[in-house]
């Protein structure tokens, strides 16, 4: 589980709530279910026309991926493409089909079996980055939900809040001028918080991990051209540490 994302909801909802409570309000006056149907109804409602179905109810698994997303081991990653070079270096890449049980990446099995088959390099790097390419692009469609629904729900707040201003100067009276304003208000307070506290953050949320994901192909794409080529797995080793931020290598890394 993504901590981070956990506490940044939790405690943003509670500096949210207390801010208003601090400020004299009360937070049964900010609760208004014509506005919450009128903002959550019609962005759904976008959604469904903007998506087909089968793919917007893909949003849920997407969702989760913000809070149970495991991030790669880069490094480990690294010390199995080194040990997976020793291993050829030594026996034969025809030596790695033995050791393909215990490799966890799916992406770096795929690799190593094209590897194994005798492949050209050429070839198994090609198949490598289109297989990239189709986890991007997957990658993309779930952060556009997002998106959208970041551009939707503000839009439905401004909708909302003319309408409560049309209802409102339809039915004139300087005693509940103030209290229809501020339900007016309500609709934008709604979007906007839907906008700037759960959908982009969940996006850039998504587009981090994606990042993280695409760099731990890409260095199982230049390990196992490396191993085909036979480098040297010292050699190999340093050319994937490169992908690391120097504070971020491992002290025996650093000091060689």
């Amino acid at each position: 589980m993504d901590i981070a994302t956990v506490i940044g909801f939790v405690v943003g909802t509670v500096l949210i709530l207390g801010s208003i409570v601090y400020g004299g309000g009360e937070l049964a006056g900010f609760r208004d279910d014509a506005s919450i149907i009128l903002v959550g109804g019609g962005t759904i409602c976008t959604m469904l026309i903007a998506f087909p179905l089968k793919e917007l109810l893909k949003v849920f698994s997407v969702t989760k991926k913000a809070f149970l997303n495991k991030q790669k081991d880069i490094v480990a990653i690294i010390d199995q493409l080194v040990s997976l070079s020793e291993s050829a270096r030594r026996d034969g890449l025809l030596a790695l089909e033995g050791r393909i049980e215990e490799i966890e990446e799916p992406f770096l099995v795929l690799g190593i079996r094209m590897a194994v088959d005798g492949m050209s390099p050429e070839i198994v790097d090609a198949i490598m980055r289109t297989e990239m390419d189709a986890v991007e692009g997957r990658h993309g469609q779930g952060k556009s939900f997002f998106e959208l629904l970041a551009k939707y729900a503000p839009a439905f707040g401004m909708i909302g809040t003319l309408v409560g201003l049309v209802i409102m100067l339809g039915n004139m009276n300087p005693d509940t001028i103030g209290s229809g304003m501020a339900v007016a208000l309500l609709t934008t307070l709604y979007g906007a918080i839907a906008a700037n506290f759960v959908f982009l953050p969940i996006a850039d949320k998504l587009a981090y991990y994606s990042g993280r994901e695409l760099l731990a192909m890409e260095i199982m794409v230049r390990g196992v051209i490396a191993i085909q080529g036979g480098e040297n797995p010292r050699v190999i080793k340093q050319k994937l540490m490169t992908f690391i931020p120097p504070k971020a290598r491992p002290v025996e890394d650093e000091q060689a």
